[in-house]
Formats: structure tokens, sequence, C-alpha cells
């Protein structure tokens, strides 16, 4: 095997979503000539978003994978360089810092992480089927879609809870699936559920199945009592699956400080980690929005943040 091509940059931006790429625009423009590690999902999750319309700018709405293109031309024209791939190894314990693949050793002065997070799944053939075609994991982004339609919502944490709020003031009907008989949730987020009258809840339950077309998109579901093990038919034409994210941060445990659900902990309102020279931006260390607009504006903050300690470290 050939051995390792090594580079060093000053700035080296680990992601390729919102948030990496709003930083690598920033950085690059501040003549940091930063390095970005595009990841093994190229553009992040709207990359997998058919219709965005609500990224200011857009009043028409775009395709998530095109506004992603975009994102990536204007850092490209103000000289950002990109890697292809994944890290699959990290070191924070020395300067410079060291990440590194299967081809490529890469050092820098600081690093930007804006690995994000991505949605948990149920794991359906069914459900795969259907993304964006009816099953979605972002009320939020795609709930207006589905107005004055019946659509269910999967959890029973806060999150689930939230989203099915959320849905109620758009949907005719929505109803919460959940396994137990009692939520997850906190107390207050149970009770403004259970007392809005538009949410319905299905206890001792999962999705069995997605039905529709590939024309119509989901047409109904398929829900498991799992108590009785009956399986009954709903016509519902919208699922949100609810039953949280997992952050991107596997390669940094036990080098940064990490919530207890694995994301980046920030000195609050910077992008600094216990690290110093390390930043996080987007997903990473935001489980509250985990919005595109959001990511990019940490991803704004990251770069500065970085310029910043960059030039302390010169003078």
């Amino acid at each position: 095997m050939s051995e390792k091509t090594r580079q060093h940059h000053k700035l080296l931006i680990l992601g390729s979503g919102p948030a990496g790429l709003t930083a690598a625009i920033y950085a690059a423009r501040a003549n940091l000539k930063p390095a970005l590690v595009s990841g093994f999902e190229p553009g992040g999750q709207l990359m997998i978003t058919t219709e965005v319309e609500n990224y200011p700018g857009f009043p028409e709405g775009l395709q998530g994978p095109k506004l992603m293109d975009m994102f990536r031309a204007q850092a490209e024209r103000f000289g950002t360089q990109f890697y292809a791939g994944d890290i699959e190894n990290a070191d924070l314990s020395q300067k410079p810092f060291r990440l590194q693949n299967a081809s490529v050793e890469l050092t820098c002065d600081a690093l930007i992480i804006s690995t994000g997070a991505s949605a948990r799944w149920l794991g359906l053939e069914s459900e795969e089927r259907y993304k964006n075609k009816g099953v979605s994991a972002c009320a939020t982004c795609d709930g207006f879609f589905f107005r004055n339609q019946d659509v269910a919502v999967v959890g029973g944490g806060d999150t689930a809870m939230e989203e099915a709020l959320y849905l109620a003031n758009l949907c005719k009907r929505v109803y919460v699936i959940h396994r137990r008989d009692e939520l997850r949730a906190s107390q207050i987020m149970q009770k403004r559920a259970i007392q809005n009258e538009k949410i319905e809840f299905v206890w001792n339950s999962a999705v069995d199945e997605v039905l529709g077309d590939d024309q119509k998109g989901m047409t109904s579901l398929k829900i498991r009592n799992l108590k009785t093990n009956e399986i009954k038919e709903h016509p519902i034409t919208g699922l949100f699956v609810a039953i949280g994210h997992t952050p991107n941060t596997h390669l940094f445990q036990k080098q940064l400080n990490l919530d207890e659900n694995g994301y980046i902990v920030v000195k609050p309102g910077t992008t600094y980690t216990s690290v110093e020279g390390v930043f996080a931006c987007g997903d990473v260390q935001d489980h509250v929005y985990r919005q595109a607009v959001t990511a990019a504006g940490t991803g704004c903050m990251a770069a500065i943040d970085s310029e910043r300690w960059l030039a302390e470290q010169e003078s």
C-alpha cells in the first residue's frame, strides 16, 4: 500500500452541510485558506430533503441538493480545498491536530467540527422507500406539505410531542404512535399534547409497514398492536419519525466534552469546545433547533471564532 499523503492546513473543517460550508465561505474570505473534508454524507441531511421552502432568499423554494451545490460552489469560489471521504482517526491531544483516513493524513492548527447528527429511523424497508414521499424526520421542515391531512408521529419523548404539537397547527389529525402505554416526555409537554383535541394517541403500538405507490407517495400505514399482535391499516398520508438523532461524534469521545447524548458541549454563546483551537457548529452541537439556517449561523460563528483564535496565537 502506498504511503499516505500528508498535508498541513491552518484551518480544517469536517463536514459539508450548511454549517461546514458556511464556515468555509467565511474562513476562505478571511484568507485562512481552509480545507474541508466532505464526510460520508456530502451535503448533510439536506441531500435527502426534496423541497426546501423555509431557507431565506428562495421564495419559490428549491431542492435540498441544489441548495447544497450552491453552498459548495460559493465555498470553492473563495478557494476552499476539498477532500472527499470520511476521517477515520483524530488525535486532538497535541498540536498540530492530526486526522487521517486510509489515503491521507491531515494536520491543522485549528479545527472546526461540523459533522452533524443523523436521524434515527425505524429500519423498515417500506420506510426507506417512502422517505420524502410521505416519510420525514422533521416536522418543521416538511409539515407544511401535509396541511389538512391525517399524519402520524412515532415516538414518546419531548421531540415527538413537539413535532405532534407543531403538526396539529397544520394538519387535520395527528396520531402519536408509541410502543408503551406512557410517554417519556416531560410533564409539561405531555400535558400540552394530551389536551390538544387534534392529537390522538395510539398506545402499545408500532408501525409495521408504510403503504403507497410511486406516483402518490405514502397513502396509509399498517400499525401493529404490540399486546394483541393485531395489525390494522390506517389512511394516513404522512409519517414523522421522532425517535431521536445520533450526533456524529464517535471520533471525539474521550477527547472533547460531550453531553449525555453525545453532542459536543460548547461555551455558551460561542463555538469554543473544551479543547483550545477546536470549534463545533451545526447539529453536532445543537439538539434543539436542527435547521439549515441555524446551522449556517453557527458555521459563521465558528469561522469568526477560529479566525480570532488563530490571530491570537500568532500575536
